[in-house]
């Protein structure tokens, strides 16, 4: 994962409201990772069902504003034989049309499931 652009594909792009703020009034980094991991979750489920098990190396870098585009970044890192680590960048647009910024990143991590909540083998693509 770099700043020097986006890496990845544009997979979710939402708009940071004044309800999700936190007590310094910038937007709560629990929303910041909930839009990343929606975003982990489709490019994973196109593989079929899928749940969460691991966020690492999550590194907050700026906040984000009431007002910013929050723009999420999907790239494949790893696919194992029962899961996938996503490698996953989150950038705002300031102000809606201001400068593009990196915010955080991290690696998730998601098990393939059946319909028992089991792992099954992760198809290939």
């Amino acid at each position: 994962m770099t700043d020097k652009g986006p890496e990845g594909e544009l997979t979710l792009r939402t708009l940071a409201m004044p309800r999700d703020v936190n007590v310094n009034g910038d937007i709560f980094g629990g929303w910041v990772l909930s839009q990343m991991d929606i975003a982990g979750g489709i490019v994973a489920g196109a593989r079929g069902r899928v749940a969460t098990v691991a966020v690492d190396a999550m590194k907050f870098i700026r906040p984000v504003k009431v007002g910013d585009v929050l723009c999420i970044y999907v790239k494949v890192g790893r696919i194992g034989r029962t899961s996938l680590a996503l490698e996953i960048e989150a950038w705002v647009l300031r102000g809606r049309l201001g400068a593009r910024e990196k915010v955080t990143e991290a690696v998730f991590t998601f098990v393939a499931i059946d319909d028992d909540g089991r792992p099954r083998v992760v198809p290939e693509a």
